[in-house]
């Protein structure tokens, strides 16, 4: 049995009581700088202890962790979330998602980790995905559709999570383009979209959703202090995560079957309702450095955004980092 199972159990029988850390040394067979080092890593996997001298460690919570089976009593799908992959620690899921869509993984197949050590985001920067505290996955797709139209799908993830964190915390959360679910204007998940394709047609797309969900302020580093929040910070109540990605997989498979079967258009509503990008001044830098300055005034039928100059045209704009003017 590892050390940490082992420390656990000893917890496990000691509930919200304290345990020396002499008791534990001696139990384990370990040092008390041992116990110490045990203790953090537990910490570090979203075990939350109280340390009192001369008293010892007494555990306050557990992580919530996310388990399969319980995810499939919670989940009211019939294709989103079909097939579970679920991992305590990866890379990234959108690497695992492609490695079993490559390997002829179905449509719905849905990977998960307690925490990515290497989660990716937009225009290639990493993506701050801590252990126990959010919801990261990846959603495997294969629609029958051409590679000009996958940006649609990217709008189409961002209104199923939009409504499920809503009907879930009652937050008033809304989307910027084109892909960013905001609270107050701070974010709290982004979405990915990665495809193959041949011949210009989609063989799979992977759709990457991060959501920080019970994290709290102390656990962001400092560069995303008052730019990130979590549902946790801005509702005041921990949110069951797998109640959370049931909820996601739901509003997905609803909005993906009326959009195999009506198209981009309701979706493209259901998007301009949410947006909190639409109506305001905004500054979209692409890659490149080049910027567009105008107004968002919609979206095309491809899910671009349509800015206008000020000058009777709209521009249509695919990707770039938006910023919203105060």
């Amino acid at each position: 049995m590892k050390k940490g199972e082992t420390l656990l159990h000893i917890f496990s029988q000691h509930p919200e009581t304290f345990v020396s850390g002499e008791e534990i040394s001696r139990s384990l067979s370990i040092s008390r700088t041992a116990v110490w080092k045990q203790i953090n890593k537990l910490r570090e996997a979203g075990y939350e202890f109280e340390a009192v001298p001369h008293k010892g460690y007494r555990m306050v919570s557990k992580p919530d962790a996310i388990q399969p089976v319980a995810l499939i009593q919670a989940l009211g799908t019939s294709m989103m979330g079909s097939r579970l992959k679920v991992l305590g620690s990866t890379t990234s899921t959108q690497d695992e998602a492609r490695a079993l869509a490559e390997d002829g993984a179905p449509e719905g197949t849905l990977v998960i980790a307690e925490e990515q050590t290497g989660g990716k985001g937009r225009l290639g920067r990493k993506w701050f995905s801590p252990a126990g505290k959010g919801v990261w996955m990846s959603l495997i797709l294969r629609p029958n559709q051409p590679l000009q139209d996958t940006p649609q799908l990217t709008l189409l993830a961002g209104v199923a999570v939009c409504r499920a964190v809503r009907k879930m915390t009652g937050l008033d959360a809304g989307i910027k383009w084109p892909n960013d679910l905001l609270v107050d204007r701070r974010k709290i998940c982004g979405i990915l979209l990665e495809s193959a394709a041949e011949e210009e047609h989609v063989r799979y797309c992977i759709v990457g959703i991060g959501i920080s969900v019970n994290l709290d302020e102390t656990d962001y580093p400092p560069e995303l202090q008052g730019v990130a929040t979590s549902l946790k910070i801005a509702s005041g109540t921990t949110v069951d995560r797998t109640q959370l990605i049931a909820a996601v997989m739901v509003e997905f498979e609803t909005l993906y079957e009326l959009y195999c079967s009506q198209g981009f258009q309701p979706i493209a509503s259901l998007w301009e309702a949410l947006s909190v990008t639409l109506g305001e001044s905004v500054t979209i830098k692409n890659i490149y450095g080049d910027e567009v300055h105008g107004v968002a005034a919609g979206i095309s039928a491809a899910g671009a955004l349509l800015v206008d100059m000020g000058d009777g045209r709209q521009v249509p704009v695919f990707s770039g980092d938006v910023e919203l003017k105060r």
